[in-house]
């Protein structure tokens, strides 16, 4: 389905930064369906991923010597940009990558939250960010990974305005929704007692695909990993992947049956 208009402070795009551009066009080109194209070097020959005739995703080169992991980053819109930085600073979040403008297409920043886990805002010019969601090859959720599930929800209520959904609220499972009914598009998880030590608080991309058994197999094929075995929850099937360098994402199933009984574990990822 078309996204809706790009609503403020729920996420409007997804970049992977990569330590191999053309091993990751590869991938997610052939895992996907994906078209990519190349905006030259006035953008720094930065990817723009499309399924059909829309905008999904996009792709950047990593800084030469970069030590930091390959990772898909979560974009969340905005009206200003620089009034964001300021009001996320003041709520203890760490300014990553200062307000810059990308030519005409907007302004962005890279921020991390108090809880430690990385995001963009993006305030839109000529670029609004997907073109579709829901669909086979393109994103179909976004999810936060915390280890301070209080103060996620804190920051991003007063930063963005959310008025979080409460799905559940457990010791085993602790779970929120941002978005209204069927425009639902993304959560939020305590992971604190699920994430391994090493591992911190991060956002997630969900892509769709028809047959999660399959495109977990593909993604072998082509040099993935499956970190987490397709499982079935209550709303879907999924899997936990990387690509041949490593950046996490989430394979969801769109319009396949599910016969299975729900994984208390997780209702979404």
């Amino acid at each position: 389905m078309p996204i809706p208009a790009n609503r403020m402070g729920e996420p409007c795009w997804a970049d992977l930064m990569t330590s191999d551009l053309p091993r990751a066009r590869e991938f997610y080109t052939r895992l996907f369906g994906w078209t990519a194209s190349d905006s030259g070097s006035e953008y720094g020959n930065y990817v723009t991923f499309q399924k059909g005739d829309v905008d999904v995703a996009g792709m950047g080169a990593q800084e030469p010597g970069s030590t930091l992991p390959d990772a898909w980053t979560t974009y969340l819109a905005v009206t200003d940009a620089d009034a964001t930085v300021a009001t996320a600073r003041a709520a203890a979040a760490q300014v990553l990558a200062e307000p810059m403008q990308v030519g005409t297409m907007g302004r962005m920043a890279i921020l991390m939250d108090p809880t430690g886990a990385p995001f963009g805002v993006w305030q839109a010019d000529e670029f609004t960010g997907f073109g579709a969601f829901g669909e086979v090859g393109t994103p179909v959720w976004h999810e936060l990974n915390t280890r301070d599930y209080s103060a996620a929800l804190d920051f991003y209520t007063r930063v963005f305005g959310w008025t979080p959904a409460v799905l559940s609220d457990t010791d085993d499972f602790r779970y929120s929704t941002i978005g209204e009914g069927d425009d639902m598009v993304a959560g939020v998880f305590d992971a604190a007692g699920h994430l391994p030590d090493s591992v911190p608080s991060h956002w997630q991309l969900y892509v769709g695909v028809p047959d999660v058994h399959a495109a977990a197999a593909t993604v072998t094929q082509l040099g993935g990993t499956v970190i987490r075995e397709p499982w079935t929850a209550e709303f879907g099937t999924f899997s936990l992947v990387t690509d041949p360098t490593g950046a996490l994402f989430v394979l969801g199933s769109v319009d396949e049956p599910n016969d299975a009984e729900p994984d208390a574990d997780l209702p979404i990822g």
